[in-house]
């Protein structure tokens, strides 16, 4: 059997198990709310590990690989500190509040609780502009990274691979929306960990082991095994919290917590989704194995990829390939439903007040999922810079934006409306003017724009009439 052969096959049938999910939880898709967050019906182990499919997909897998191939084994703080901050503690502190909170208020969407919370049409609108603005550039990084995995493994030119992984993720979005999305993010977690894994295994026997891995990496270059190495803290450190403290702001991960059935089951999401979250680990180490194996190539996020076809037999390369494309479906995915609500119940609903005619309110936003992923698709076909930096660039953004408007919302009591609103503003300035003039000192935009956004918080809100008494009561309950 040949190699495309075998490829085909694995990806036919892997393809048309997300579709008849499609169709099996489109008949479970009777409302809105079971649309955008399933009804808040969802369980802890399909909750944990779509949310593991979502932080993670193709672009940490080919955008962390990259990483590992320009900077060494230093980036594997990165994926530990994903797991410690963007993961376990993230669950800890956000997941009860925000289920308890968005349920009193009433809420599906966080401009949605942004508005309710701070009783702020400014604040539901500005964030839900920012976050359809730039999680586009962040669905064009996860396409990017599908299509170069077509590309290296199945001879697919890049434009027809994201072109097909696209035209399946808006099929089953658009029909099953937010019960679609995790299930098959529930299924692609365990692919994307399998390829990982043994991806992983073939590499150390390729080079013969850590040991000289490390060995073969500091003859290249010492600072590949070294911390921070060539990379230097600002960057290393910067990153690092980025993909990890970035994601408490997120909405297609911080949704997560909307849709879970009940509380119980955020401690046992909690371990399910730190154990799942350590393979965060997996593709920066092969991507600095692949230094070795894989020299010279001229596109860092093509390491995976390589190393996949260079290491593995056709059905491994085929398991890879699946494990990768089944990571950056679960994203786009879930990406598209965020996006699909911050257009329909944010701007146009609750933000321009606009009546939309009873019963429409799904068939619109099914609409509307499906015509943010022909614009993220028409963008892909000739994305800038690598994926982990447009990533980067979209998380900082938003991130900076929604963070602390989040944690202080269900934190703080005396957050107050014009806190809310300046540090959204100052704290979205702040990192887009950061990376605008050229990340000074080689620190992320991320890092000044958070750091703005947490002092205008505490200072307005000080300094700026708090809510009455029975508002305050209406959200902590």
């Amino acid at each position: 059997m040949s190699e495309s052969l075998i490829y085909a096959i694995i990806i036919i049938v892997y393809l048309a198990i997300l579709i008849l999910i499609g169709f099996i939880t489109g008949r479970k898709t009777k409302s809105v709310e079971d649309f955008y967050i399933g009804g808040r019906q969802i369980g802890p182990w399909v909750t944990a590990l779509s949310f593991v499919a979502a932080y993670f997909s193709s672009v940490v897998i080919i955008g962390g690989g990259g990483f590992g191939y320009m900077f060494g084994m230093s980036t594997l703080w990165i994926g530990a500190i994903n797991v410690l901050l963007g993961c376990t503690v993230c669950w800890i502190v956000l997941g009860p509040r925000i289920r308890k909170f968005t349920q009193r208020l009433n809420t599906m969407t966080i401009p949605g609780f942004f508005g309710e919370r701070y009783k702020s049409n400014f604040a539901l609108m500005f964030s839900a502009i920012i976050i359809v603005l730039f999680m586009i550039f962040y669905n064009v990084s996860i396409l990017k990274g599908m299509g170069h995995i077509f590309e290296v493994l199945m001879n697919i030119p890049y434009a027809y691979g994201i072109l097909l992984a696209g035209v399946i993720i808006l099929f089953y979005v658009s029909i099953g929306g937010y019960l679609a999305v995790v299930w098959t993010s529930f299924i692609q977690a365990w692919v994307m960990g399998i390829g990982l894994i043994v991806l992983t295994i073939f590499s150390i026997k390729a080079i013969g082991g850590i040991g000289p891995a490390n060995q073969a990496l500091e003859a290249i270059n010492p600072g590949l095994i070294n911390t921070p190495g060539v990379w230097g803290w600002p960057g290393l450190i910067s990153f690092a919290l980025i993909v990890s403290f970035g994601v408490w702001g997120m909405p297609q991960l911080v949704v997560r917590f909307y849709s879970l059935k009940n509380l119980k089951v955020l401690k046992i999401g909690t371990v399910i989704a730190t154990i799942g979250t350590c393979m965060a680990l997996l593709p920066y180490f092969n991507g600095a194995i692949a230094r070795v194996l894989c020299p010279g190539l001229q596109n860092p996020d093509l390491a995976i990829p390589t190393l996949a076809k260079n290491v593995l037999s056709p059905f491994g390369s085929a398991i890879v390939l699946a494990g990768v494309v089944a990571a950056g479906m679960s994203t786009f995915a879930s990406v598209l439903i965020i996006l699909s609500s911050s257009m329909i119940q944010d701007i146009a609903k609750k933000g321009l007040k606009k009546k939309l005619a009873k019963g429409k309110s799904l068939l619109y936003s099914k609409i509307a999922s499906i015509i943010i992923g022909i614009v993220s698709l028409i963008i892909a076909f000739n994305p800038p810079a690598l994926v982990l930096t447009l990533t980067a660039f979209a998380w900082a953004v938003i991130a900076s934006t929604t963070l602390w408007p989040i944690l202080f919302g269900i934190y703080w009591k005396k957050a107050t409306k014009m806190g809310c609103i300046i540090s959204m503003v100052g704290g979205f300035i702040t990192a887009l003017g950061w990376m605008v003039i050229g990340k000074p000192f080689g620190i992320h935009g991320f890092i000044p724009g958070i750091i703005v956004g947490l002092i205008l918080m505490i200072l307005v809100s000080l300094f700026t009439p708090g809510f009455s008494k029975e508002h305050i009561e209406k959200i902590w309950g």
